[in-house]
């Protein structure tokens, strides 16, 4: 009859053997390999969010938001001005001296507000993804009106632009049960309000595929919306961080980067400043490229070693 000592001096020789042993011992998890289709090393993807112009009445600004029942927030309103009339035209020339191909999420209303500018970012070769028709909650939307909401935000991009949407991006990613239904309805190839990864990967909405192209809240200039806690030279640290660990990973992973940039916080000289030195720092290193989500997208769905969820 085996003993507790014995069955513990025996476990403890077993585990000791598990350790001299390469047959026993279990051999650490590794990360499947996997590379771009197109041979790249990292992609980044670079985001441009089109929303001043479509935002409601006293809408978060840097100004405290204690304004009465009835007033204007004037102040805060020129903040958003300066998204249209500073911040997408500096940001245009950027993508221009860097020859990068970005994707700008457009709110319907703003477009309609400033349609020339709509029409410019596309005529640069940029990608018009939706961003619905305004600032609306819409997870809290029945399904018919979730579904006209995105349809008019569409069509107002289309109208102006003559770019038709193929991606999608919730108002602060809060999309609700329905909406990955009604994007495939509505012709829709992607979407990116999913934090859960550094790489594309594919799901299953109504039985068919649908990519996923992650955001981030990380890389992303919306934490400098009031300029209290964060500086442009820690963003742009934040970056170089974020890509030198992401470059070091895609030896043998398939990755990438997202960087985010608002119209009226990412435009501003302080950052497009940041974002020029980044820039150059990435372009140095090899087998670094900058596409647009919808090229993303399509790869990722044609890519027959995406990750299936």
């Amino acid at each position: 009859m085996t003993t507790r000592k014995d069955f513990l001096k025996q476990s403890g020789l077993l585990g000791l053997a598990s350790i001299l042993s390469p047959d026993i011992q279990k051999q650490p998890s590794t990360p499947p390999t996997s590379k771009w289709a197109d041979g790249s090393r990292l992609v980044i993807s670079v985001s441009m969010q089109f929303e001043a112009g479509g935002q409601p009445d006293n809408a978060e600004s840097p100004f405290p938001q204690n304004m009465q029942k009835g007033f204007k927030d004037l102040p805060g309103e020129t903040w958003y001005q300066y998204g249209y009339k500073e911040g997408i035209p500096r940001m245009l020339d950027l993508w221009d001296k860097y020859n990068i191909k970005v994707t700008s999420h457009m709110v319907g209303s703003a477009v309609l507000k400033n349609p020339k500018l709509a029409k410019e970012i596309v005529g640069r070769g940029h990608e018009a993804a939706a961003h619905g028709m305004n600032w609306a909650t819409q997870y809290t939307m029945s399904y018919e009106e979730e579904k006209k909401f995105i349809k008019d935000g569409v069509d107002a991009v289309k109208q102006v632009t003559g770019f038709t949407p193929v991606g999608y991006n919730a108002n602060w990613l809060r999309r609700g049960e329905n909406t990955l239904k009604i994007l495939q309805e509505l012709g829709f190839t992607y979407h990116i309000d999913d934090l859960s990864r550094d790489e594309p990967f594919i799901i299953q909405v109504n039985n068919k595929d649908f990519a996923v192209v992650p955001y981030t809240l990380r890389c992303n200039d919306i934490v400098l919306i009031e300029g209290k806690n964060f500086s442009a030279d820690q963003f742009l640290n934040q970056l170089k961080l974020e890509f030198t660990q992401l470059y070091d990973e895609s030896a043998v992973r398939r990755r990438q980067m997202s960087i985010s940039f608002h119209d009226r916080i990412g435009g501003s000289p302080q950052i497009v400043q940041a974002a020029k030195e980044f820039f150059e720092f990435a372009s140095r290193q090899k087998g670094v490229v900058f596409k647009r989500k919808d090229e993303i997208a399509k790869m990722t769905l044609l890519d027959q070693t995406s990750i299936r969820e």
